[in-house]
């Protein structure tokens, strides 16, 4: 039985949300599915992805095919490595406890550029923010500045008038 690694879609119209499954490629694409693996919701930003990496790099050793989408998302959470690791481990290249920390490394550095990257969007969120704020303030100071007058003028115009009566 050909098995793929690839993305059952659900969510609403508009709003995916996707889960990541092992299943038959005979399947249809919201159909039966032989494991979960996880879940991947691309409307956060950054994409959240959670996944059993220990579960898809075993189905990986026994065949599975992942789509492309898929295939970029389990490199984006290592388990691509997590399987080349395995194979050096399984030839005699390395030991469990290298490979393992390889892959802690990795981890490490992975999750300190996801979170560089999620400082910098809430960095440059507030500086929007800061940027509209101070243009809503300088539109409503023109609008006030440009009101005043016409009240002083209308202040002037009924003085100068009430004096003419008398």
């Amino acid at each position: 039985m050909p098995v793929k690694i690839r993305l059952q879609r659900h969510g609403k119209k508009g709003k995916p949300f996707y889960w990541i499954v092992a299943a038959d490629s005979r399947a249809k694409r919201d159909g039966k599915y032989l494991e979960k693996l996880g879940a991947y919701n691309p409307n956060t930003n950054p994409a959240t992805i959670d996944l059993d990496v220990d579960g898809a790099v075993k189905w990986l050793e026994n065949g599975a095919q992942p789509t492309d989408t898929a295939r970029a998302i389990l490199s984006y959470k290592g388990v691509l490595l997590k399987k080349h690791l395995s194979g050096g481990v399984k030839k005699g290249a390395l030991t469990e406890e290298q490979a393992e920390a390889k892959f802690n490394a990795w981890l490490e550095e992975k999750a300190a550029k996801i979170q560089a990257k999620a400082d910098g969007l809430s960095k440059a969120d507030a500086d929007a923010k800061a940027k509209a704020l101070e243009a809503e303030k300088a539109v409503n100071e023109a609008r006030i500045a440009a009101n005043a007058p016409v009240v002083e003028e209308e202040v002037a115009e009924e003085t100068t008038a009430s004096n003419e009566e008398e």
